[in-house]
């Protein structure tokens, strides 16, 4: 491709950027300004940000409360999906037992179930095991929603290292589960790198799961607290877009600073395997 064919391809991706960023920027803007100054006008840069919103937006709804939830459940719900996945990745690659091939099926169709189908009878269940409005049910119910996908990509990977090192290490005498911890997991870090990223991108995004599973104020999860912001500040669309930009800043840091690794997860299934 020449250079005349570079700078034309270079134009839908420059709009399809200015497409993604607008929207941050704009509640940026909104979120410094004062409530006179977005009735006055919405779109134009605000002269001088006001902070006072983002504090009224962190400290009006208890945010700073939803964070810390957002976060411990984040964190106990990666650990135990990098756990679970890596395990059974390991299992469904390199050992064969009857009905691997079957399992490995069922954990791939499980991706294309959506989470509206199955929500009412897992919410049930949920709440005769005493599970709901409790951390670990939230953190069961997003491993029960993400593990086929962690297994998934985990499968893909490991079916990459030879089977060679397996014997190898069985041959030292490990067993499969030293096998598992002193072999697959070293050589699975980018992978598990790649994937816990992008479960911790599920995780901390989802509102519906969390909405369903932890419906008391107390322990509701930041992306919830934004939608309950926006009730509470329907009226004052600086404060409810400082919500959303304190919610947002997590995301983004992440992004910036694992374009690759969540690039490399994305395409783990397709080049693995």
């Amino acid at each position: 491709m020449g250079r005349a064919g570079r700078r034309l391809a270079a134009v839908p991706m420059a709009l399809l950027a200015l497409a993604t960023v607008y929207p941050l920027l704009f509640t940026a803007n909104v979120a410094g300004k004062t409530r006179r100054e977005y009735v006055l006008d919405r779109f134009s840069p605000t002269g001088s940000p006001h902070a006072e919103n983002l504090v009224t937006a962190w400290t009006g709804v208890g945010m700073a409360r939803y964070a810390v939830n957002s976060l411990l459940v984040v964190v106990c719900a990666v650990a135990l999906l990098l756990l679970l996945g890596s395990m059974a990745g390991f299992a469904l690659s390199h050992l064969r037992f009857r009905g691997s091939g079957a399992l490995f099926l069922g954990c791939l169709a499980a991706l294309f179930v959506p989470f509206q189908v199955i929500m009412v009878p897992l919410v049930r269940i949920m709440a005769d095991g005493g599970l709901v409005d409790t951390y670990p049910g939230l953190v069961l119910a997003y491993v029960a929603q993400f593990l086929p996908f962690t297994i998934f990509l985990m499968t893909s990977y490991y079916a990459s290292v030879p089977r060679e090192l397996v014997d190898a290490a069985r041959i030292d005498g490990n067993t499969l589960y030293g096998v598992h911890r002193r072999v697959m997991l070293p050589l699975g870090a980018p992978a598990l790198l790649s994937v816990g990223i992008l479960d911790a991108l599920f995780c901390w995004n989802d509102v519906l799961i969390a909405l369903l599973v932890m419906p008391s104020p107390e322990h509701r999860t930041l992306m919830v607290g934004v939608t309950s912001l926006r009730g509470q500040y329907a009226q004052d669309v600086p404060v409810f877009a400082a919500g959303v930009l304190i919610a947002a800043v997590p995301v983004l840091l992440l992004h910036l600073f694992f374009q690759r690794q969540i690039a490399d997860g994305v395409t783990a299934g397709a080049t693995k395997g």
